[in-house]
Order: structure tokens, then C-alpha cells, then sequence
């Protein structure tokens, strides 16, 4: 996208309306559609609707459009950012619309990757419309379906969700360099930029303000929260994590880092507990289960590991043998692994026998990959139930309930090329920027969300980042957790969605 678009006050839009808009409304009449304004050849668009959350209707207008990441001397756009703003209005604001907006939390939300849209928290969990999923998180069959989301966080803030550049309908402008954009500083100043450039069209320095990123877009916000704190002066009040990582040396193992293995052994376990592949006493209590499990790979597993060849046959053999008990899997595979299961070989080995793979995202949800024989899964069955159905809403949302035209794909998972993380012979780690913005701002708070059965980001890895932070000692209280029986994007299993919406609401709400 090659054109530069702007906003003007939400206020001026609704003044015109004597009433409130009904629950799924029809679009926007052009009185509730922003005007062109000088540097901007079309404007983003808005449309009015309700929904009810917890047992109350909740009314918003929401916007769609693009902001642009101008040079530092503002002569030209580099990019155009694509977002979509839902703000909660009130009936004393149909009057007087800018009576209390600028007093409301917002959420600044965005998904990982790197190349990901924020299709997925949008329409996952968060915003007021969700793809409808089987109640379990499966794969429905075709066609797909937009529900009202009674467990929206949006009655406890408004919410802005980003599309990096190179994703959604974000794109590079002509004669700039995407390459520019992909990589951890080009990543924090383009998305940095919009969320100030945000704020300031919206009048919205003076609300509390928060960041929700998943998978990468943890380390994003991580980094976010420095970076807005240093080059804006804008201070947050509160971080989301969900299913993230902050240190790739917790996720990535190689040889001499075997922390990976150590940290994933709790996932294994709960994935093995909900497929029933533990023994007895186990499986009669899934928090038995994780606590032996995390006990023994922080310590005999730990040490085990450290000793590398020095270990001795019978200390080899106890290994061996709790590994099983805690994975499900078969001795000879651990052997065969030298005690070290990488993901893809326990996705493929834990059901071998019923011929069934587990999702890497969200071990719960299995697939058949047709090759037996294949060392590893041939595709992610978790990832796949997702593809579709989300993808399906957000081209007929975007285009049919939110109005906004634009002929270009929609990216939902763009291929990147190298991305850069501004680091050389270490694992990428954001963990430094984040204890600064804390240290800082004793007023920042975190939230960690993390599914048991996710094999990507295991939650045991934010615990070990977060333990390790150079952080005050009397800052530690300022960070919280809440975990989930699903995997990384734990909302789409209904369950998991009604948790959240609590667990979220909470944290906003305080």
C-alpha cells in the first residue's frame, strides 16, 4: 500500500447518531465514515456495533486503517501500517464523545512470527467478534463462521491491533527496503512509531496504556516497553505475555545448551497426561504429574544432562526409565536419543501406535501424516485447524462487516527472509530491555500466559527468563502467571477463552 491514511476524532463521527447501534449492526452510514483530510487520499473507515460481555451490552465503534512510518525528518513514508481500533462508547459520550475516552485503558496488541498478523489474537480472544472453532480448538468443518465474543476484554479496554509491515495489508512504500523493517530494531522502530503516532492522532497519552504480544511479539513487547520508555518518553502501565519467549537459548538447543530440553520436559508430561499415556498414579492427578516433572528436570535430569558422557550406566539408567514414566515414551526412544527428545520426534512417537501425530502449538490436537515411517511429523495438525477458519473470517471481516477495501492479500503468515536479531554468536535475548523498563517504572506490570501443551514456547521457559532478569528484588511481585490446559494460542479451546477472559480483565482492570 503506497497511500498515507489518517484519522480524526471518533467524536466527530458519532456526535450525528441519536442512538445507540444493535448487536451485529449493519454498516456504517457515511455519517459514522471519517473525511478525507489533507494528507491522506482515502480515509480509514469506521463502523458502529455492540456486543454483550459478561451479561452486559457493551457499544463500540471500530476503525480501520493505515498510519504511516515516516524518515526521521518526516519528508517521506516508509511504510504504511495497517490496524483495526475498537473504542468502547458510552451513552453520555453520543453527546459528549470526548468526555471520557482519553481516561480508558488501551491495548496495543500484535502477534509474533516474525511475519505474523495480529489476525489471531483479534479474532482468537480478544476483540468482540471471534471465528467460531469446535469447542475443543479442532478444525470445523468448512464453511467457517464469525461469532459475537461474550468473553472480549474490550469492557475492560479499548483495543488496537497491529499488523507489522509486510503483514495484514502493511507494506514497505515504493523505493524503500522491506529488509529494513525485518529485524529487531527495524521491527521496534516502525511498530514503536505507530503506537506514538497512534496515541497522538487519538488523544490518548494520557490513558493507561498496555502492550499484548504472543510468541515473538513477546519479545517484541519486551522490547517495546524500553524502546517506547527511551525514544517517546511513554511509559506503560501493564504487559501481556502470551506464549512467548524472551531468550531464544531457552527454546533453541545446540550443542553445549541443553536448557531447552530441561525447560520442555513439563509440556511433555502434560501433553502425555492428556493423551493418557502415563502411569496410573499420574494420570489420576495432572498437578502431581507437572510438579514431579519440573522437579526432576531442574534437578536429576539437569545434572544428568551437565555430565554429558561422565554419566555413569546405572545413573543412565535412572534417567532413562523416569523419562519414560514422565513422557509416555517408549525407553528405547529416549536411548536412542541420547536423553535428549526433540519435539518433532516425541510429536511423532507418543501415538506411533494409533498411527497419529501431535500439533506442535498445541499437542492436544492430532492429525495423520500418512509416512510412518517419516522421522518427524510431516505438517503441524495444530497449526493447521487454525489456517483456515482464521483466515476465511478475516477476509470476509475486513472486507464485509468492517467495510475496508483494499485489493491486496491479506498476510496472514508472510515468509520471511533472515530476520535480523542484532546479535552475533549468542541466542537472540530480550530479557535486559525488559528488566531496564521495570527497573525504571516500578509501576510496570506483567502478565505471563502460557499452555501446558504448547511444544513451541513452553511456559517453564518464561519462568526460567523471568527468574534470571537483572530486575530490583522488590519488583518481582510485579509479575504474574496463569496457565492454561491447551497449547499456544490456548484461547481457541473454549475452556481456556472463559479463563482468559477473567485472568486478562483482571489484569487490566487493576
Amino acid at each position: 500500500m503506497k497511500k498515507i491514511f489518517t484519522l480524526v476524532v471518533v467524536g466527530a463521527a458519532l456526535s450525528a447518531r441519536a442512538e445507540l447501534p444493535p448487536t451485529n449492526s449493519a454498516p456504517a452510514s457515511p455519517a459514522v465514515v471519517a473525511a478525507k483530510i489533507p494528507d491522506a487520499s482515502s480515509a480509514p473507515v469506521r463502523v458502529t456495533n455492540a456486543v454483550v460481555i459478561g451479561g452486559a451490552r457493551v457499544n463500540y465503534v471500530v476503525e480501520t486503517g493505515m498510519l504511516p512510518v515516516l524518515k526521521e525528518d518526516g519528508s517521506a513514508t516508509r511504510a504504511n501500517i495497517f490496524y483495526t481500533a475498537y473504542t468502547r462508547i458510552e451513552k453520555s459520550e453520543i453527546e459528549n464523545p470526548k468526555s471520557e475516552v482519553g481516561k480508558r485503558p488501551v491495548m496495543f496488541c500484535f502477534n509474533g512470527g516474525p511475519g505474523s498478523a495480529s489476525v489471531w489474537l483479534h479474532l482468537g480472544a480478544l476483540g468482540p467478534r471471534r471465528v467460531k472453532m469446535n469447542e475443543d480448538g479442532s478444525l470445523p468443518a468448512p464453511p467457517f463462521a464469525l461469532v459475537d465474543n461474550e468473553f472480549s476484554v474490550l469492557d475492560a479496554s479499548d483495543l488496537v491491533f497491529i499488523d507489522p509491515v509486510a503483514t495484514g495489508f502493511s507494506r514497505a512504500a515504493k523505493d524503500e527496503k522491506a529488509d529494513d523493517f525485518f529485524g529487531d530494531e527495524g521491527d521496534l522502530n516502525s511498530v514503536g512509531e505507530f503506537i506514538r503516532l497512534w496515541a497522538t492522532r487519538h488523544d490518548r497519552w494520557l490513558s493507561p496504556k498496555f502492550l499484548c504480544g504472543e510468541s515473538y511479539g513477546v519479545f517484541r513487547a519486551a522490547g517495546l516497553a524500553d524502546h517506547l520508555r527511551d525514544r517517546c518518553g511513554m511509559y506503560l502501565n501493564g504487559l501481556v505475555m502470551v506464549s512467548g519467549v524472551l531468550d531464544f537459548g531457552t527454546i533453541r538447543s545446540d550443542t553445549g545448551n541443553d536448557l531447552p530440553f530441561v525447560l520442555t520436559l513439563p509440556a511433555y508430561t502434560a501433553a502425555a497426561h492428556f493423551h493418557k499415556k502415563l502411569p496410573a498414579d499420574l494420570q489420576a492427578d495432572l498437578d502431581k504429574a507437572l510438579a514431579e516433572s519440573r522437579a526432576f528436570a531442574q534437578g536429576e535430569f539437569a545434572t544428568a544432562l551437565q555430565a554429558g558422557a561422565s554419566l555413569t550406566a546405572d545413573a543412565r539408567k535412572k534417567i532413562v526409565a523416569e523419562l519414560a514414566r514422565l513422557t509416555g515414551l517408549a525407553p528405547t526412544i529416549i536411548e536412542d536419543n541420547n536423553l535428549r527428545v526433540d519435539e518433532s520426534v516425541f510429536r511423532k512417537q507418543l501415538l506411533h501406535a494409533e498411527g497419529l501425530v501431535l500439533g506442535a502449538y498445541d499437542a492436544r490436537l492430532t492429525g495423520r501424516d500418512g509416512v510412518a515411517a517419516a522421522p518427524g511429523p510431516g505438517f503441524d495438525p495444530s497449526g493447521n485447524a487454525v489456517f483456515g477458519p482464521f483466515s476465511a473470517c478475516m477476509n470476509a471481516y475486513v472486507r464485509g462487516e468492517l467495510k475496508f477495501e483494499n485489493d491486496l492479500p491479506y498476510e496472514f503468515l508472510k515468509g520471511m527472509p533472515t530476520w535480523n536479531y542484532n546479535v552475533r554468536n549468542s541466542f537472540p535475548n530480550a530479557s535486559d530491555r525488559l528488566a531496564t523498563a521495570m527497573n525504571l517504572n516500578p509501576h510496570l506490570k506483567i502478565l505471563v500466559l502460557g499452555g501446558r501443551c504448547d511444544l513451541v514456547c513452553p511456559i517453564d521457559t518464561m519462568h526460567h527468563s523471568l527468574d534470571h532478569l537483572p530486575l530490583a528484588e522488590a519488583y518481582r511481585t510485579n509479575i504474574s502467571y496463569a496457565e492454561f490446559d491447551a497449547g499456544h494460542m490456548m484461547y481457541i479451546n473454549l475452556p481456556d477463552l472463559k479463563k482468559w477472559r477473567d485472568v486478562v480483565g483482571k489484569f487490566l482492570r487493576q
